[in-house]
């Protein structure tokens, strides 16, 4: 996640209660640098201030979505007039929310995107094989095709959509299994994906979490 927020009391505030939920959190201070962040670095959510230094928030979002960034992006102020939401929603937002607000809202709003950020691909590429998103399962190399239930789906999907990022066990428990109150669930699922399908599903980097493997 991208946080573009030039109130360094916020940020602090923010950033601390994002990561306590799993998210990585990348922070710019003025929307120059919220540009360059956003541009070349991949991200699931951005949320922007609108009120900002150097570029205001609603000419960086303009320009990231010039660009086809396609990240989910929320904007976040004290302009809260219809027309400001109307504003910040042409030019490319996914939610607007505005200041001040209760974080366990933000919180819902952030899950919300990032569930929405999976939704962008019909096939998912898993080394030499791929995640078919409309049937719910594994096309293997050698033509064999697995189905899988809807959390190893939701699971691999994830892995699957961000196939670079080393995805932290808290992560993936607030995406795919938020309801779950077992601390190993993320392990308990990545065993039935590597049972069901090969090993080579997931790979584990140690101390770290789980990222795609390629089958």
């Amino acid at each position: 996640m991208l946080l573009v927020e030039d109130d360094r009391e916020l940020v602090e505030l923010l950033s601390r209660a994002l990561r306590d939920e799993g998210y990585s959190v990348d922070v710019a201070t003025d929307g120059h640098r919220g540009l360059h962040l956003a541009l070349t670095r991949p991200y699931d959510v951005v949320v922007i201030d609108r009120g900002l230094p150097a570029l205001d928030g609603l000419e960086l979002l303009v320009r990231l979505r010039a660009r086809a960034v396609r990240a989910r992006a929320l904007m976040l102020t004290a302009l809260g007039t219809v027309h400001d939401r109307i504003d910040g929603l042409d030019a490319g937002a996914d939610d607007y929310l505005v200041k001040p607000f209760d974080l366990d809202e933000l919180s819902a709003r952030l899950r919300a995107l990032c569930r929405r950020a999976l939704e962008l691909h019909d096939v998912l590429r898993i080394g030499s094989g791929h995640l078919d998103i409309a049937q719910r399962e594994v096309a293997l190399p050698d033509g064999e095709r697995v189905p899988l239930t809807a959390r190893e789906f939701t699971l691999l999907r994830v892995l699957a959509t961000y196939p670079d990022t080393v995805h932290t066990r808290p992560a993936l428990r607030r995406v795919v299994f938020p309801d779950a109150s077992s601390p190993s669930i993320v392990d308990t699922y990545v065993y039935y994906l590597r049972t069901k399908i090969d090993r080579s599903v997931v790979h584990t980097v140690q101390g770290l979490g789980y990222r795609l493997g390629a089958l």
